[in-house]
């Protein structure tokens, strides 16, 4: 008979979106009325850039012409999109980093989970906490970690929390950790890092031969010029890091499906008889073997977002986002409640007030106020308390949501 992975069975619950998703389903099922706005999963809701979709119809144009069809593309990526990256994110921020070293992927939700597969089940792993669920789950699928304990915290990993007593940004270990996940600006917390915090952790991971996954999904909405957009303006992390980034919340792409990763040709980890072996070589063959590549039609639309049209048209969605999360935190704040984030990233953090736990404050919005957001437990233990608020919605659903809990939602 066949058997099943058992590692799936160590998973607690539901990944935590499809949950929420179904708790808001059962609520409007019984109050069908009820109108109910969504801040709590992260999906875009304005139109794709302009610069975008005319690339993208004009590369469906190009799929009707024999001499421009496209068929299979390579897997790591078309050259001229890797290209407008290498240039554009990183060498304009004096990052050495080469077209050669991208990868384009249809997600870096995916490639955070698919690094995994050029890796040992020997690693001590490290992770923030609270933190995005996708670096816990699909390390527990992949049978690298044991059960969960009561608080839902899964033996062999190694769990950094971070609070509001250490500004979100997790104190270096004091053990030794083999991989660790960084996500700045962070998710959930919309915590930043500044270029010292990177760079002890880049010398963290160089003394003692780690890899660091660097998330950096959300750099587009950094607006601190002191701030760094990449691990690479760190000195030492092409050693050290590899980073994933995405097209999906800078340039809408969530539906679409369009990211990259960073793999610097530098960048080396242990075979089982102690040599040392290129991870780009194994990413790539990974890729080649597992992945066919992204559309050529989705690749061009990305491309886009390097023109000139395009960049406007971004830092205009980038602004709009922004503006967003500026309301929630002004208008929670005047609520009573205690904020965090939504500065330099799309998420407002808040402190679940009168000692409600994550889940109750949930259930609070959501029958009060017809207003989803995201549980801090969720994220992790040491998210019970807090909770998360998305800025990517409509104006007018993030005026309506934010005046209904300045009128309806009351501190005692």
């Amino acid at each position: 008979m066949a058997t099943i992975n058992n590692n799936y069975l160590k998973l607690k619950a539901g990944y935590l979106f499809p949950e929420i998703a179904r708790r808001v389903n059962a609520f409007a099922q019984a109050n069908p009325d009820a109108p109910i706005i969504r801040l709590g999963i992260g999906d875009v809701t304005e139109p794709l850039p302009v610069a975008c979709r005319t690339a993208m119809t004009n590369a469906i144009e190009d799929m009707g012409d024999r001499s421009k069809f496209k068929g299979y593309g390579p897997e790591q990526g078309y050259a001229w999109l890797r290209e407008a990256i290498a240039k554009h994110d990183f060498q304009a921020r004096g990052c050495t980093i080469d077209a050669d070293e991208i990868f384009i992927s249809d997600g870096s939700k995916c490639d955070c989970g698919n690094i995994l597969d050029i890796f040992g089940h020997d690693n001590t792993i490290a992770v923030t906490d609270p933190v995005y669920p996708v670096y816990v789950d699909t390390n527990v699928m992949a049978g690298n970690t044991g059960d969960a304990n009561d608080k839902g915290e899964y033996g062999g990993l190694v769990y950094l929390p971070i609070t509001a007593e250490n500004d979100f940004t997790a104190q270096i270990p004091s053990q030794k950790v083999d991989l660790i996940y960084l996500c700045f600006p962070n998710n959930p917390t919309g915590a930043t890092a500044t270029k010292a915090h990177l760079q002890a952790w880049v010398d963290y991971a160089k003394a003692n031969g780690s890899i660091i996954f660097f998330d950096a999904a959300y750099e587009a909405f950094i607006t601190d010029p002191s701030l760094p957009h990449s691990i690479y303006e760190i000195d030492g992390a092409r050693d050290c890091a590899i980073e994933f980034r995405s097209f999906s919340k800078n340039a809408g792409f969530t539906g679409t499906r369009c990211a990259l990763t960073v793999v610097p040709k530098t960048l080396t980890a242990k075979a089982a008889d102690g040599s040392d072996v290129e991870l780009w070589k194994l990413w790539n063959r990974r890729q080649s073997t597992k992945f066919n590549g992204v559309s050529y039609i989705v690749q061009r639309g990305a491309e886009a977002v390097y023109s000139p049209e395009g960049t406007a048209q971004v830092k205009e969605l980038i602004s709009f986002y922004m503006e967003n999360a500026q309301i929630i935190r002004k208008e929670l704040t005047a609520a009573g409640l205690q904020v965090f984030g939504g500065i330099n990233a799309p998420y407002v953090w808040v402190k679940t007030p009168n000692g409600l736990s994550s889940w109750e404050f949930f259930d609070k919005l959501l029958t009060n106020c017809f207003v989803v957001g995201t549980p801090g437990s969720g994220f992790g233990a040491a998210g019970e308390g807090y909770f998360r608020i998305s800025a990517f919605n409509s104006r007018a659903n993030v005026e309506t949501a934010m005046q209904r809990i300045a009128d309806k939602f009351k501190i005692q």
